[in-house]
This record gives structure tokens, C-alpha cells and sequence, in this order.
């Protein structure tokens, strides 16, 4: 198994608000993790920074083993930090509001545990296909599921980055949970809207099958992105299992 990341501040950004890493507990389990922070004054980079830190932390001092057991302590762990970054925002007139969207992956021999809040997005590529793994938690998704607009409105629509869940919210924030199957020769991939808002679906798979070392495709996409405009922070993250690897 390969895991690697790339962040890059994109075209127009004067700071970079991404924050990933990957981190592995006392049972040798990696967790993936991603935030895509929000909020002036260098406090969406607080935000993303600390969460994604603090959650890390966290996880290397645990022995979890179990896919049941890490989705129980990843719903805890991520509405305690919520509470933590809402805190956080309190203390100054600057951070008030601050916020990050989070996808936390426990990456298992045989599955993958997945939690999210926001529009960063988990994908999985199998047997040629790209498949989205998480839903977002944003006002335009919810009008593409109301049958109100359609995905393809929805993607140039002028409130498509307001978020309907972040963590730093005020009182408890609902934190989704997936489980899937894992087969050998899995690509995930998880990444913030820098990437997702600018690069087609189409064209991520292409990348990601392009038979390139895992940091080059890496690369390529964060220069795809850029490529396109670059609006936004753009951070990919990658793990690939080999080709015996149940």
C-alpha cells in the first residue's frame, strides 16, 4: 500500500486553507485525513490545521483494530473537535465563524472506514470506474437531491461553496459514516473543491489510471486544477493498494 498528498495554494488564494495527513495508531491502521478550512484572517488555516492535527494525534495513540469500533471513535472524536473549533472561534473577533469540512479514512486490509462533514469528497477507483464515496453537505446538493437543479446547474451555481454542515459549528454536528469493501488494486482518492469544483470526474479517472507513479498522478491532478483557474486551495490525497493486497 502507498499513501501520498499534495497541496498546493492554487491561482487565487493568498493563503492555503487545505490542511492533510496520514497517521497510523498502535495497531498499525493509517487514517487518512483531509480538511478544507474557512473563515478571513488566516482562521480557515487555524481551523483545518488544528483539526486534522488534533484528530492525528489522537488516532496514533489508540489500538483500535476494528472497523466498528473506528467509526464509533471517529463520529466522537470528530463532533469533539467541532466543539474544540467553535471554542476556538469564540476567543477572538477574528476566528469567529472559522470552520473546516473533515474526510477521515481508516484504511483497513479488507475495508475502509469513512467519515466526512462538508464537500471535501472521498472517491474510489475499481475496475475502471470512479465512484463517489461521500455525500456533500452543501446547500446546492441539497437542491440536486429535491430535484430542485441539476448536478450540472448545481456545479456553476452562485452559492455552491455554502456549506450546510462544517465542523466548528455551534451545538453538535451530524457526522456521516461509510463503510466499504476493499479489493486489490483500490485507488482512493480524497480531496477538497480546489480540485473537485475544477476538474471534470472524466478526466481525474484518466489521471488516476494513467499508469504514472502514485505522486505523479498526484501532481498532475493539483496541475489540472490549476490548468483550469485554479480558484481555490487544491489537496489531493492518494493511497493505492497493490495488486495482491486483499
Amino acid at each position: 500500500m502507498e499513501i501520498v498528498f499534495r497541496s498546493d495554494i492554487g491561482q487565487k488564494r493568498s493563503s492555503n486553507q487545505d490542511f492533510a495527513g496520514a497517521f497510523e495508531n498502535q495497531g498499525g491502521i493509517p487514517l487518512l485525513i483531509l480538511a478544507d478550512g474557512m473563515g478571513g484572517h488566516q482562521a480557515g488555516d487555524l481551523a483545518s490545521r488544528s483539526t486534522v492535527e488534533d484528530i492525528g494525534r489522537l488516532w496514533q495513540a489508540t489500538d483500535l483494530r476494528e472497523e466498528e469500533s473506528t467509526a464509533s471513535w471517529l463520529v466522537q472524536t470528530i463532533q469533539e473537535e467541532n466543539r474544540v473549533i467553535y471554542n476556538k472561534g469564540q476567543e477572538h473577533m477574528t476566528t469567529t465563524g472559522m470552520g473546516t469540512t473533515i474526510v477521515a479514512c481508516g484504511v483497513f486490509d479488507k475495508s475502509y472506514t469513512i467519515a466526512h462533514v462538508g464537500d471535501s469528497r472521498a472517491y474510489l477507483v475499481r475496475e475502471g470506474q470512479l465512484t463517489q464515496l461521500t455525500e456533500d453537505h452543501s446547500l446546492v446538493n441539497e437542491l440536486v437531491r429535491q430535484g430542485e437543479i441539476t448536478k450540472e446547474m448545481a456545479a456553476v451555481h452562485p452559492r455552491r461553496n455554502v456549506l450546510t454542515r462544517s465542523v466548528g459549528m455551534p451545538g453538535d454536528v451530524e457526522v456521516d459514516v461509510t463503510e466499504i469493501p476493499a479489493e486489490a488494486g483500490d485507488i482512493l482518492l480524497i480531496a477538497s473543491d480546489g480540485l473537485t469544483n475544477m476538474v471534470p470526474e472524466a478526466d481525474i479517472l484518466t489521471v488516476l489510471q494513467n499508469g504514472q507513479s502514485l505522486t505523479q498522478r498526484a501532481e498532475e491532478l493539483v496541475k489540472r486544477a490549476n490548468d483550469q483557474g485554479g480558484v481555490d486551495n487544491i489537496t489531493v490525497l492518494l493511497c493505492e493498494r497493490g495488486g495482491h493486497e486483499a
